[in-house]
């Protein structure tokens, strides 16, 4: 398949499923930070001004196995309906028939927000009845979601088997030719941020970027796999038991190429994964600090945020992918 962008494109009267970036910080059903709606708008303007009939989709927070309500995409369709001038209608679903009508139904110009693609567990598991389903009629797939699309998704990935062209979006594009230029030949200090669940998903990026960091620092739930690989209780926090060796090997690595290698000293902890939840912070690991049996890592803790604040400070040039901790929730959001 080409390697097209948005600018590319003949999309006058054809349907365009577009992958945007709508995980957004709520509160109480409210958005506290639109940031990434407003990264996507470039890119769904320009479609809209060439007759599409847009078809967005996007996951939203960590959704059990099913719809879960405060995890609905209602209030992203409102932000960008306000955004736009124009109504957004919100699908009662991602896929079914009452979706397809709705899209077949669509005119040039117009827009049609899915509801999370995570409610279903095809989506991460990048099944492919739920992608071709997801991929409906769609003439044409647009990713312009950044964050995810190191992700082998059904919504980033799996569409692409069954819709006749792929492009990049306006945001893609950008951090895209951002990193081209930065990487090849960064101002010293060049830091790096990794944040997010799993070692897995940015193994690749952590190895490539490895031949030219000064240091890496390491936040999210994948921190607690390096804890763990290192000997440390982790407690009931999310660890990718199977990768340990994986977490120890770039361990390893960074120590022989001279690469500072910075893991969250301490962290902030809870039994209940909601908001409003009671936490505490760990002692620092190297004082004997450890996650207890019952309770889990959900943000870097404050001699960690002390920390990569200082090393931060140092850097000339920074790549940050990934968030600290669970941020859509406000009481697990400091650290990012």
């Amino acid at each position: 398949m080409a390697k097209l962008s948005i600018r590319d494109l003949d999309v006058n009267a054809k349907e365009v499923l577009m992958r945007v970036d709508f995980n957004v910080p709520l509160k109480d059903g409210v958005i506290t930070d639109d940031t990434r709606i407003q990264g996507a708008v470039p890119s769904i303007k320009h479609l809209i001004a060439g007759g599409a009939k847009l078809v967005l989709c996007s996951h939203l927070g960590r959704p059990k196995g099913g719809p879960e309500e405060k995890y609905s995409l209602a209030p992203a369709a409102a932000a960008l309906s306000e955004i736009l001038g124009q109504e957004v209608k919100l699908a009662p679903d991602s896929i079914g028939e009452e979706v397809a009508a709705l899209r077949a139904a669509l005119q040039p110009g117009q827009v049609l927000l899915l509801e999370n693609t995570r409610f279903y567990p095809a989506e991460e598991a990048n099944e492919k009845d739920y992608a071709k389903a997801l991929a409906g009629n769609a003439e044409i797939f647009v990713n312009d979601a950044f964050g995810t699309a190191h992700r082998a998704h059904a919504s980033t990935e799996g569409v692409t088997h069954f819709i006749p062209k792929a492009a990049s979006g306006f945001l893609l594009d950008r951090e895209l030719e951002y990193l081209d230029g930065k990487l090849e030949n960064p101002e010293k200090p060049f830091l790096v941020i990794m944040g997010g669940a799993k070692v897995s998903d940015k193994i690749q990026v952590i190895s490539k970027l490895m031949e030219k960091a000064d240091a890496f620092i390491i936040g999210g739930a994948m921190a607690n796999t390096f804890r763990k690989a290192q000997g440390y209780h982790t407690g009931n926090s999310r660890v990718e038991a199977d990768k340990l060796d994986l977490a120890l090997d770039i361990l390893a690595k960074a120590k022989e190429k001279g690469v500072k290698f910075l893991l969250p000293a301490d962290t902030r902890i809870t039994q209940e994964f909601k908001e409003g939840a009671e936490t505490k912070v760990t002692q620092p690991y190297e004082q004997g600090g450890e996650t207890p049996d019952g309770w889990e890592g959900i943000d870097i803790g404050d001699v960690a945020i002390d920390e990569f604040v200082a090393e931060i400070k140092k850097a000339k040039t920074m790549i940050w992918n990934g968030p600290m901790g669970v941020f859509e929730l406000e009481s697990f959001a400091k650290g990012t």
